[in-house]
Protein backbone atom coordinates (compact mmCIF):
# COMPACT_ATOMS: atom_id res chain seq x y z
CA UNK A 1 0.00 0.00 0.00
CA UNK A 2 2.94 2.16 0.35
CA UNK A 3 2.88 5.22 -2.17
CA UNK A 4 5.92 4.81 -4.59
CA UNK A 5 5.78 8.87 -4.56
CA UNK A 6 5.42 11.35 -1.66
CA UNK A 7 3.49 13.81 -4.06
CA UNK A 8 0.16 14.90 -2.47
CA UNK A 9 -1.73 13.51 -5.44
CA UNK A 10 -0.21 9.63 -4.73
CA UNK A 11 -0.79 10.37 -1.09
CA UNK A 12 -4.24 11.33 -1.61
CA UNK A 13 -4.87 8.41 -4.14
CA UNK A 14 -3.74 5.56 -1.53
CA UNK A 15 -5.84 7.39 1.34
CA UNK A 16 -8.98 7.90 -1.02
CA UNK A 17 -8.72 4.15 -2.29
CA UNK A 18 -8.41 2.38 0.98
CA UNK A 19 -10.97 4.47 2.73
CA UNK A 20 -13.31 4.21 -0.45
CA UNK A 21 -13.07 0.40 -0.13
CA UNK A 22 -14.02 0.30 3.54
CA UNK A 23 -17.02 1.85 2.64
CA UNK A 24 -17.61 -0.63 -0.31
CA UNK A 25 -17.67 -3.53 2.02
CA UNK A 26 -20.67 -2.18 3.85
CA UNK A 27 -22.60 -1.68 0.18
CA UNK A 28 -24.20 -5.10 0.67
CA UNK A 29 -25.67 -4.59 4.06
CA UNK A 30 -28.93 -3.11 5.30
CA UNK A 31 -29.04 -0.41 7.80
CA UNK A 32 -30.08 -2.97 10.19
CA UNK A 33 -27.10 -5.16 10.02
CA UNK A 34 -24.76 -2.37 10.97
CA UNK A 35 -25.98 -2.03 14.79
CA UNK A 36 -25.43 -5.93 15.19
CA UNK A 37 -22.85 -7.02 17.62
CA UNK A 38 -23.04 -11.23 18.01
CA UNK A 39 -20.63 -11.36 20.72
CA UNK A 40 -17.94 -8.88 22.51
CA UNK A 41 -15.47 -9.49 20.03
CA UNK A 42 -17.16 -8.59 17.36
CA UNK A 43 -17.86 -4.89 16.60
CA UNK A 44 -20.88 -3.60 14.77
CA UNK A 45 -20.25 -2.18 11.17
CA UNK A 46 -21.10 1.24 11.84
CA UNK A 47 -18.48 0.79 14.45
CA UNK A 48 -15.66 -0.12 12.94
CA UNK A 49 -16.48 2.61 10.05
CA UNK A 50 -16.37 5.51 12.41
CA UNK A 51 -13.36 4.09 14.29
CA UNK A 52 -11.19 4.49 11.60
CA UNK A 53 -12.28 8.01 11.36
CA UNK A 54 -11.56 8.45 14.82
CA UNK A 55 -7.72 7.09 14.10
CA UNK A 56 -7.22 9.65 11.99
CA UNK A 57 -8.99 12.98 13.80
CA UNK A 58 -7.30 11.69 17.02
CA UNK A 59 -3.99 11.35 16.44
CA UNK A 60 -3.33 13.76 13.09
CA UNK A 61 -6.39 16.43 12.86
CA UNK A 62 -6.76 17.42 15.99
CA UNK A 63 -2.92 17.57 17.37
CA UNK A 64 -1.89 18.62 13.95
CA UNK A 65 -4.13 21.07 12.68
CA UNK A 66 -4.39 24.34 14.33
CA UNK A 67 -8.54 25.06 14.30
CA UNK A 68 -9.58 21.91 13.51
CA UNK A 69 -13.30 21.30 14.84
CA UNK A 70 -14.24 17.83 15.71
CA UNK A 71 -17.45 16.47 14.21
CA UNK A 72 -18.64 15.70 17.38
CA UNK A 73 -16.69 15.54 20.76
CA UNK A 74 -18.95 13.24 22.38
CA UNK A 75 -17.38 10.59 19.44
CA UNK A 76 -14.53 10.38 21.56
CA UNK A 77 -14.85 8.39 23.66
CA UNK A 78 -17.99 5.71 22.16
CA UNK A 79 -14.93 5.35 18.82
CA UNK A 80 -11.47 5.02 21.09
CA UNK A 81 -11.14 1.48 20.67
CA UNK A 82 -8.27 0.95 23.67
CA UNK A 83 -6.46 4.01 23.88
CA UNK A 84 -6.11 4.38 27.47
CA UNK A 85 -3.50 7.10 26.83
CA UNK A 86 -6.16 9.28 25.14
CA UNK A 87 -9.11 9.19 26.95
CA UNK A 88 -11.63 6.32 28.61
CA UNK A 89 -12.79 4.03 25.94
CA UNK A 90 -16.81 3.09 25.99
CA UNK A 91 -16.89 -0.72 26.97
CA UNK A 92 -16.27 -2.96 24.16
CA UNK A 93 -19.13 -5.62 24.65
CA UNK A 94 -21.37 -2.71 24.85
CA UNK A 95 -20.73 -1.33 21.11
CA UNK A 96 -23.93 -3.11 19.82
CA UNK A 97 -26.25 -0.70 22.43
CA UNK A 98 -25.13 2.28 20.82
CA UNK A 99 -28.18 2.95 18.04
CA UNK A 100 -26.99 6.52 17.51
CA UNK A 101 -25.41 7.85 16.17
CA UNK A 102 -27.12 6.69 13.20
CA UNK A 103 -25.68 5.48 10.01
CA UNK A 104 -26.20 8.48 8.18
CA UNK A 105 -24.34 10.34 11.13
CA UNK A 106 -21.37 7.96 10.66
CA UNK A 107 -20.76 8.20 7.09
CA UNK A 108 -21.06 12.11 7.63
CA UNK A 109 -18.49 11.74 9.86
CA UNK A 110 -15.96 9.94 7.61
CA UNK A 111 -16.79 12.91 5.07
CA UNK A 112 -15.64 15.11 7.52
CA UNK A 113 -12.61 13.65 8.60
CA UNK A 114 -12.00 13.00 5.11
CA UNK A 115 -12.28 16.62 3.88
CA UNK A 116 -9.54 17.71 6.48
CA UNK A 117 -7.06 14.72 6.01
CA UNK A 118 -7.71 15.87 2.52
CA UNK A 119 -6.72 19.32 2.62
CA UNK A 120 -3.91 18.44 4.99
CA UNK A 121 -1.94 16.25 2.76
CA UNK A 122 -1.90 18.80 0.15
CA UNK A 123 -0.32 21.12 2.43
CA UNK A 124 2.57 18.58 3.55
CA UNK A 125 5.98 19.84 3.02
CA UNK A 126 9.55 18.51 4.19
CA UNK A 127 9.54 19.70 7.73
CA UNK A 128 9.96 17.29 10.53
CA UNK A 129 6.73 17.78 11.45
CA UNK A 130 5.36 16.50 7.91
CA UNK A 131 7.49 13.49 8.08
CA UNK A 132 5.66 12.54 11.24
CA UNK A 133 1.92 13.16 10.20
CA UNK A 134 3.31 11.09 6.95
CA UNK A 135 3.97 8.17 9.09
CA UNK A 136 0.90 8.26 11.10
CA UNK A 137 -0.84 8.57 7.34
CA UNK A 138 0.42 5.90 7.02
CA UNK A 139 -0.01 4.36 9.88
CA UNK A 140 -3.79 5.13 10.03
CA UNK A 141 -4.52 3.63 6.74
CA UNK A 142 -2.93 0.19 7.36
CA UNK A 143 -4.99 0.57 10.70
CA UNK A 144 -8.31 0.87 8.46
CA UNK A 145 -7.09 -2.25 6.19
CA UNK A 146 -7.30 -4.42 9.02
CA UNK A 147 -10.67 -3.03 9.89
CA UNK A 148 -11.78 -3.56 6.75
CA UNK A 149 -10.64 -7.33 7.37
CA UNK A 150 -12.48 -7.07 10.89
CA UNK A 151 -15.72 -5.70 8.94
CA UNK A 152 -16.00 -9.24 6.79
CA UNK A 153 -15.35 -11.57 9.44
CA UNK A 154 -17.57 -9.60 12.07
CA UNK A 155 -20.29 -9.34 9.23
CA UNK A 156 -19.91 -13.00 8.54
CA UNK A 157 -20.32 -13.78 12.39
CA UNK A 158 -23.54 -11.04 11.99
CA UNK A 159 -25.36 -13.06 9.12
CA UNK A 160 -24.06 -16.33 10.11
CA UNK A 161 -25.70 -16.41 13.70
CA UNK A 162 -28.95 -15.44 11.69
CA UNK A 163 -31.30 -18.03 11.53
CA UNK A 164 -32.25 -16.70 7.79
CA UNK A 165 -28.71 -17.43 6.89
CA UNK A 166 -28.46 -14.34 4.84
CA UNK A 167 -26.20 -13.87 1.34
CA UNK A 168 -24.08 -10.90 2.25
CA UNK A 169 -22.66 -11.82 -1.63
CA UNK A 170 -23.53 -13.76 -4.42
CA UNK A 171 -20.75 -16.19 -5.34
CA UNK A 172 -19.60 -14.55 -9.00
CA UNK A 173 -17.10 -17.84 -9.59
CA UNK A 174 -17.79 -20.43 -11.32
CA UNK A 175 -17.50 -24.03 -10.18
CA UNK A 176 -14.04 -25.64 -11.19
CA UNK A 177 -13.32 -29.25 -11.14
CA UNK A 178 -11.26 -29.58 -7.83
CA UNK A 179 -8.45 -32.21 -8.18
CA UNK A 180 -6.78 -32.92 -5.25
CA UNK A 181 -3.28 -31.31 -4.16
CA UNK A 182 -1.13 -34.63 -2.62
CA UNK A 183 0.13 -33.56 0.67
CA UNK A 184 4.04 -33.51 0.32
CA UNK A 185 6.50 -32.71 2.75
CA UNK A 186 8.54 -30.08 1.45
CA UNK A 187 12.42 -29.92 2.96
CA UNK A 188 13.77 -26.12 4.28
CA UNK A 189 17.24 -25.97 5.21
CA UNK A 190 18.18 -25.16 8.70
CA UNK A 191 21.31 -22.42 9.75
CA UNK A 192 21.52 -18.85 10.88
CA UNK A 193 18.67 -16.77 9.54
CA UNK A 194 16.84 -13.40 10.02
CA UNK A 195 13.78 -12.78 11.08
CA UNK A 196 11.98 -9.58 11.76
CA UNK A 197 11.09 -6.46 8.76
CA UNK A 198 13.82 -5.90 6.44
CA UNK A 199 13.10 -2.03 6.55
CA UNK A 200 11.88 -2.10 2.67
CA UNK A 201 8.25 0.14 3.44
CA UNK A 202 5.87 0.25 5.94
CA UNK A 203 5.50 -2.32 9.22
CA UNK A 204 4.19 -2.57 12.71
CA UNK A 205 6.21 -1.87 15.57
CA UNK A 206 6.15 -5.78 17.34
CA UNK A 207 8.08 -6.92 13.52
CA UNK A 208 10.65 -5.23 14.95
CA UNK A 209 13.44 -5.31 15.53
CA UNK A 210 15.30 -7.28 12.56
CA UNK A 211 16.94 -9.77 14.62
CA UNK A 212 19.50 -13.36 13.64
CA UNK A 213 18.76 -16.58 14.71
CA UNK A 214 20.10 -19.88 14.43
CA UNK A 215 17.07 -23.12 13.44
CA UNK A 216 17.52 -26.76 12.94
CA UNK A 217 16.25 -28.07 9.34
CA UNK A 218 12.64 -28.99 9.43
CA UNK A 219 9.39 -30.29 7.03
CA UNK A 220 7.05 -28.05 6.24
CA UNK A 221 3.31 -29.26 4.36
CA UNK A 222 3.19 -27.76 1.19
CA UNK A 223 -0.19 -26.90 1.46
CA UNK A 224 -2.95 -25.87 3.80
CA UNK A 225 -4.72 -28.97 5.79
CA UNK A 226 -8.29 -29.09 4.11
CA UNK A 227 -11.78 -29.85 5.40
CA UNK A 228 -11.58 -33.40 4.33
CA UNK A 229 -8.48 -33.79 6.06
CA UNK A 230 -9.99 -32.00 9.59
CA UNK A 231 -13.29 -34.22 8.87
CA UNK A 232 -11.43 -37.30 8.95
CA UNK A 233 -10.21 -36.20 12.78
CA UNK A 234 -13.97 -35.41 13.54
CA UNK A 235 -15.04 -38.91 12.42
CA UNK A 236 -11.76 -40.04 14.74
CA UNK A 237 -13.70 -38.76 17.84
CA UNK A 238 -11.25 -35.64 18.00
CA UNK A 239 -13.89 -33.91 19.95
CA UNK A 240 -13.98 -36.61 22.48
CA UNK A 241 -10.56 -37.67 23.02
CA UNK A 242 -8.94 -35.16 26.06
CA UNK A 243 -6.03 -36.91 25.55
CA UNK A 244 -5.14 -35.24 22.16
CA UNK A 245 -6.05 -31.83 24.02
CA UNK A 246 -4.21 -29.30 26.07
CA UNK A 247 -6.24 -28.45 29.41
CA UNK A 248 -7.30 -25.48 28.21
CA UNK A 249 -8.41 -26.15 25.18
CA UNK A 250 -10.52 -29.58 26.61
CA UNK A 251 -11.66 -26.95 28.99
CA UNK A 252 -12.85 -24.77 26.09
CA UNK A 253 -14.77 -27.86 24.04
CA UNK A 254 -16.49 -28.63 27.17
CA UNK A 255 -17.19 -25.37 28.00
CA UNK A 256 -18.77 -24.15 24.42
CA UNK A 257 -19.50 -27.55 23.04
CA UNK A 258 -16.94 -27.38 20.40
CA UNK A 259 -18.10 -30.58 17.88
CA UNK A 260 -16.55 -28.88 14.45
CA UNK A 261 -15.20 -25.47 13.00
CA UNK A 262 -17.38 -22.63 13.96
CA UNK A 263 -19.96 -22.17 10.65
CA UNK A 264 -20.28 -26.25 10.08
CA UNK A 265 -23.54 -28.08 10.82
CA UNK A 266 -24.81 -31.05 10.61
CA UNK A 267 -28.10 -31.28 8.23
CA UNK A 268 -29.51 -34.77 7.40
CA UNK A 269 -26.02 -36.89 8.41
CA UNK A 270 -24.19 -34.23 5.69
CA UNK A 271 -21.72 -31.49 6.89
CA UNK A 272 -22.95 -28.13 5.92
CA UNK A 273 -21.09 -24.75 6.30
CA UNK A 274 -22.04 -20.97 6.21
CA UNK A 275 -20.13 -18.49 3.78
CA UNK A 276 -20.45 -15.25 2.87
CA UNK A 277 -22.47 -16.03 0.26
CA UNK A 278 -24.85 -18.31 2.02
CA UNK A 279 -25.02 -21.74 3.20
CA UNK A 280 -23.55 -24.38 1.13
CA UNK A 281 -22.50 -28.10 1.70
CA UNK A 282 -18.98 -28.62 2.48
CA UNK A 283 -16.28 -28.24 0.12
CA UNK A 284 -13.86 -31.23 0.75
CA UNK A 285 -10.64 -29.40 -1.00
CA UNK A 286 -11.33 -26.32 0.83
CA UNK A 287 -8.74 -25.72 3.38
CA UNK A 288 -10.48 -25.97 6.73
CA UNK A 289 -11.24 -22.48 8.64
CA UNK A 290 -12.48 -20.81 11.82
CA UNK A 291 -10.80 -23.23 14.10
CA UNK A 292 -9.14 -21.70 16.98
CA UNK A 293 -5.37 -22.50 17.78
CA UNK A 294 -6.46 -25.30 20.54
CA UNK A 295 -7.97 -26.72 17.61
CA UNK A 296 -5.57 -26.52 14.99
CA UNK A 297 -3.11 -27.95 17.74
CA UNK A 298 -5.23 -31.07 18.94
CA UNK A 299 -5.26 -31.67 15.03
CA UNK A 300 -1.76 -31.80 14.52
CA UNK A 301 -1.36 -34.06 17.71
CA UNK A 302 -3.67 -36.61 16.35
CA UNK A 303 -1.64 -36.10 12.65
CA UNK A 304 1.46 -37.20 14.77
CA UNK A 305 3.14 -33.29 13.64
CA UNK A 306 3.03 -30.14 15.20
CA UNK A 307 2.53 -26.42 14.29
CA UNK A 308 5.40 -24.14 12.88
CA UNK A 309 7.00 -21.71 14.82
CA UNK A 310 6.48 -18.02 13.56
CA UNK A 311 9.85 -17.76 12.73
CA UNK A 312 10.40 -21.21 11.11
CA UNK A 313 6.91 -20.07 8.32
CA UNK A 314 9.01 -16.36 8.23
CA UNK A 315 12.24 -18.50 7.19
CA UNK A 316 9.77 -20.95 4.32
CA UNK A 317 8.14 -17.73 3.14
CA UNK A 318 11.19 -16.30 2.95
CA UNK A 319 12.64 -19.02 -0.05
CA UNK A 320 9.47 -20.13 -1.36
CA UNK A 321 8.05 -16.78 -1.55
CA UNK A 322 4.37 -15.49 -0.12
CA UNK A 323 3.16 -13.74 -3.36
CA UNK A 324 0.49 -14.31 -5.01
CA UNK A 325 -2.75 -15.41 -2.99
CA UNK A 326 -6.47 -15.28 -2.08
CA UNK A 327 -6.68 -11.93 -0.94
CA UNK A 328 -9.97 -9.43 -0.49
CA UNK A 329 -9.03 -8.03 -3.65
CA UNK A 330 -10.14 -11.30 -5.34
CA UNK A 331 -13.46 -10.65 -4.13
CA UNK A 332 -14.30 -14.38 -2.89
CA UNK A 333 -14.12 -13.81 0.76
CA UNK A 334 -13.37 -17.57 1.40
CA UNK A 335 -10.17 -19.87 1.15
CA UNK A 336 -9.50 -21.63 -2.31
CA UNK A 337 -8.71 -25.10 -2.54
CA UNK A 338 -4.86 -25.61 -3.32
CA UNK A 339 -4.09 -25.49 -7.09
CA UNK A 340 -1.27 -27.80 -8.67
CA UNK A 341 2.28 -26.31 -7.90
CA UNK A 342 5.73 -27.18 -7.08
CA UNK A 343 6.96 -25.69 -2.76
CA UNK A 344 5.17 -24.24 -0.41
CA UNK A 345 1.85 -23.37 -2.05
CA UNK A 346 -0.84 -21.12 -0.33
CA UNK A 347 1.72 -19.14 1.80
CA UNK A 348 -0.31 -16.23 1.35
CA UNK A 349 -3.94 -15.56 1.75
CA UNK A 350 -6.23 -17.94 1.83
CA UNK A 351 -6.23 -18.64 5.82
CA UNK A 352 -4.19 -16.99 8.51
CA UNK A 353 -2.07 -19.70 9.70
CA UNK A 354 -1.71 -21.00 13.41
CA UNK A 355 1.53 -20.65 14.46
CA UNK A 356 3.12 -22.61 17.70
CA UNK A 357 4.51 -19.33 18.59
CA UNK A 358 3.32 -17.14 21.48
CA UNK A 359 3.22 -13.36 20.85
CA UNK A 360 6.06 -11.90 22.10
CA UNK A 361 8.43 -8.84 21.80
CA UNK A 362 11.57 -9.69 19.81
CA UNK A 363 14.76 -9.01 21.27
CA UNK A 364 15.52 -4.84 21.87
CA UNK A 365 11.99 -4.33 20.96
CA UNK A 366 10.75 -0.76 21.82
CA UNK A 367 7.04 0.44 20.85
CA UNK A 368 5.92 3.29 19.08
CA UNK A 369 6.04 7.04 20.91
CA UNK A 370 3.26 8.14 22.73
CA UNK A 371 -0.20 6.86 22.48
CA UNK A 372 0.15 5.09 19.42
CA UNK A 373 2.44 3.07 21.31
CA UNK A 374 -0.65 1.34 22.69
CA UNK A 375 -0.95 -0.01 19.06
CA UNK A 376 0.40 -3.82 19.80
CA UNK A 377 2.78 -4.21 22.56
CA UNK A 378 0.47 -4.33 25.83
CA UNK A 379 -1.36 -7.02 23.78
CA UNK A 380 1.96 -9.39 24.42
CA UNK A 381 0.57 -11.86 26.89
CA UNK A 382 -1.65 -14.84 26.78
CA UNK A 383 -1.71 -14.71 22.59
CA UNK A 384 -0.59 -16.52 19.90
CA UNK A 385 1.39 -15.73 16.49
CA UNK A 386 -0.82 -16.81 13.15
CA UNK A 387 0.94 -15.70 9.63
CA UNK A 388 0.44 -15.24 6.06
CA UNK A 389 -2.95 -13.31 5.80
CA UNK A 390 -6.56 -14.69 4.60
CA UNK A 391 -8.88 -14.20 1.95
CA UNK A 392 -10.50 -11.15 3.87
CA UNK A 393 -6.96 -9.22 4.31
CA UNK A 394 -5.98 -6.29 1.57
CA UNK A 395 -2.95 -7.92 -0.42
CA UNK A 396 -1.44 -4.18 0.02
CA UNK A 397 -1.69 -4.80 3.90
CA UNK A 398 0.20 -7.96 3.77
CA UNK A 399 4.10 -8.93 4.00
CA UNK A 400 6.06 -12.08 5.24
CA UNK A 401 7.11 -10.35 8.11
CA UNK A 402 3.64 -9.23 9.60
CA UNK A 403 2.71 -11.08 13.29
CA UNK A 404 -0.89 -11.26 13.70
CA UNK A 405 -2.63 -12.27 16.80
CA UNK A 406 -5.04 -13.61 19.08
CA UNK A 407 -5.98 -15.20 22.11
CA UNK A 408 -6.18 -19.06 21.41
CA UNK A 409 -9.81 -19.87 22.01
CA UNK A 410 -10.71 -17.35 19.25
CA UNK A 411 -12.14 -18.53 15.50
CA UNK A 412 -14.23 -16.57 14.37
CA UNK A 413 -11.37 -15.01 12.27
CA UNK A 414 -10.44 -17.11 9.11
CA UNK A 415 -7.94 -18.95 11.03
CA UNK A 416 -6.69 -22.20 9.23
CA UNK A 417 -4.02 -25.04 9.77
CA UNK A 418 -0.14 -25.86 7.80
CA UNK A 419 1.17 -28.69 9.37
CA UNK A 420 5.50 -28.90 10.19
CA UNK A 421 7.39 -31.47 11.57
CA UNK A 422 10.74 -32.25 12.78
CA UNK A 423 13.44 -33.40 9.72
Amino acid sequence: MDEHSESAPSRLEVYCRVRRQSEMLCKPLTVEDYVVQTMPDVSPPKWHLAHASWFFETFILVPYVSGYRPFDVRFHPLFNSYYQGVGTPFPRDRRGLLSRPSVVDIYRYRRHVDEAMNELMVRLDDRDESRDIRLLIKLGLHHEQQHQELLLTDIKHILGNNPLVPVYAEDRFAEEEEVPVPLRWIKVQGGETAVGHDGNGFCFDNELPRHRMRMNEFLLANRLVTNAEYLEFIDDGGYANPLLWLADGWTAVQREGWQAPLYWRKTDGAWRYFTLAGEEPLTAEEPVCHVSYFEADAFATWAGKRLPSEEEWEHAAGTAGLWPGNYLESGRFRPQAARTGEGVLQLGGDVWEWTQSAYRPYPGFRPWANAVGEYNGKFMCSQMVLRGGSCATPESHIRKSYRNFFYPHNRWQFMGIRLAQDA
